[in-house]
């Protein structure tokens, strides 16, 4: 069994000594969300919401409770997302590649083709939304759709109390999600089951590479999940605004084709609403992962399985008066993450800062490919195995466009408005659901400056131009 120079003796042995195989590669099975924020697991503290089988991958594994993604170059922040996932590059680095995306695969840059490289099948159902075919690039590729579902003049904004809502979630005239006839959620449940039947009758290993377009919008679901969550029972988000006021100045205003989805300015029963919406698409797609793992139980390969589960980026519906994933809170900005596979503690979790575009090197080093040379994220073997407690990260940069920046760095976090000159301070580790700015505050000036120096670096390492010190000239002076 040859090994990677990335891989620890710590780490083989912890590899070696619990995965139930001579010289065989585990297997690898990704699934993905689209838009689902960290906070909709039941698991995981959402006490209003009903996942089940999201659950049993928190008990069955190990969860890392602060996964980030970098952000996004224009208003679909998943694009930015799935590049750097497939090329592992960070963000602005993915950026410089993102149109060149065809030299990538022929050099054996991508994900699916370091994968065949190491000797696995592949396989890709759902959403791709990268600028490159990926029946192109994975040996298997069936119902490979586009960025969201088609939404209707109707879905958008919605709900207004006191008046007739002409859209439904569950009414299949407004195709979206039902375009086709069966649920793209079910499609895609479907497509993986299907591949793992294929893939038992195969003497290589597999990576499937299952990716839903739920919970994005339109946010549909059969009808008995969306009763599931009478909308007069949802909970309006504890940092609820009917209008957040620098909306129009970072890009999430009324221009940016998410924020409409819900009417100008917010109201508490249309926050319920997308909410109810919101959390019903989850649970059937939890419903579709259920099958999906039942399915692996059912092929005999569960054992020499590692499961990954994450989203390309949570959503606000109704925080801080946002309906879209265009800026740097929490709730947009980290998602779930949970890894279950042989040795993989169980029930645990990490608090150490990570993005999930680790997930890419993560495989590679299961698969004992030499991590890349252009491959910018880190493996997460040595924090699965406990060889380290400590982040490979000290501090978890984001941005949008040229009008976000954000650090979080030691329990504090620092997001910049460049266009306004508008910095805003979040101390996250006591007031996680960002609730007070305290940028203003006199004592916290030198952990503004420290914020400030740490993202300028972190610019260097991303390959980030934008000139915040211009734009900031207080904090540039130190």
């Amino acid at each position: 069994m040859k090994l990677s120079h990335s891989l620890s003796l710590l780490t083989f042995v912890f590899i070696v000594a619990n995965i139930s195989m001579a010289a065989d590669k585990p297997n690898v099975l990704f699934v993905f969300a689209d838009d689902q924020c960290f906070d909709t697991i039941h698991a995981l503290g959402n006490d209003e919401i009903q996942t089940p089988n999201l659950d049993r991958l928190v008990a069955e594994g190990t969860t890392f409770t602060h996964c980030y993604n970098m952000g996004g170059w224009n208003g679909a922040i998943c694009v930015a997302s799935r590049t750097m996932l497939n090329t592992g590059r960070y963000i602005w680095h993915a950026n410089g590649v993102d149109k060149t995306l065809k030299d990538e695969v022929k050099q054996g840059r991508f994900w699916a083709e370091h994968m065949k490289s190491a000797g696995y099948k592949t396989y890709m159902t759902g959403k791709w939304h990268v600028k490159f075919p990926a029946d192109q690039t994975f040996d298997v590729a069936n119902h490979v759709r586009g960025g969201m579902p088609k939404q209707t003049p109707d879905g958008y904004n919605r709900p207004i109390k006191g008046q007739p809502d002409k859209w439904s979630p569950f009414d299949q005239k407004f195709g979206g999600f039902w375009q086709g006839g069966k649920h793209w959620s079910e499609v895609v449940a479907d497509d993986a089951i299907s591949y793992l039947d294929d893939a038992k009758e195969q003497k290589s290993p597999f990576f499937m590479y299952i990716a839903f377009n739920a919970p994005h919008d339109p946010r549909q679901a059969p009808q008995k999940y969306v009763e599931m969550y009478p909308q007069e029972k949802i909970k309006v988000p504890a940092s609820f605004q009917s209008l957040y006021p620098y909306r129009n100045d970072i890009g999430a205003g009324k221009n940016l084709r998410d924020e409409k989805l819900a009417p100008f300015p917010r109201t508490e029963y249309s926050v319920r609403v997308n909410r109810q919406e919101y959390y019903a698409i989850i649970t059937h797609m939890d419903h579709q992962i259920g099958r999906i793992i039942e399915a692996l139980e059912v092929s005999g390969q569960r054992k020499n399985t590692w499961i990954f589960f994450s989203a390309d980026h949570g959503l606000s519906v109704g925080h801080h008066g946002l309906i879209g994933k265009q800026n740097m809170y929490d709730h947009s900005a980290r998602v779930p993450f949970m890894v279950v596979g042989p040795g993989v503690e169980k029930g645990k979790k990490i608090d150490a800062p990570i993005y999930l575009q680790d997930i890419m090197p993560t495989s590679l080093e299961l698969a004992e490919v030499a991590k890349p040379e252009h491959v910018d994220f880190h493996s997460l073997i040595p924090l699965l195995s406990g060889e380290t407690t400590k982040s490979s990260y000290p501090a978890i940069y984001g941005s949008y466009i040229d009008l976000q920046r954000m650090v979080k760095q030691d329990g504090y976090k620092l997001i910049l408005y460049p266009k306004i000159s508008k910095a805003r301070l979040y101390h996250v580790a006591e007031d996680p659901q960002e609730l007070r700015d305290v940028f203003n505050n006199p004592d916290t000036g030198a952990t503004s400056q420290k914020l400030f120096e740490t993202l300028l670096e972190l610019q260097k390492d991303n390959g980030d131009t934008l000139d915040l010190k211009a734009a900031f000239p207080r904090l540039a002076a130190g």
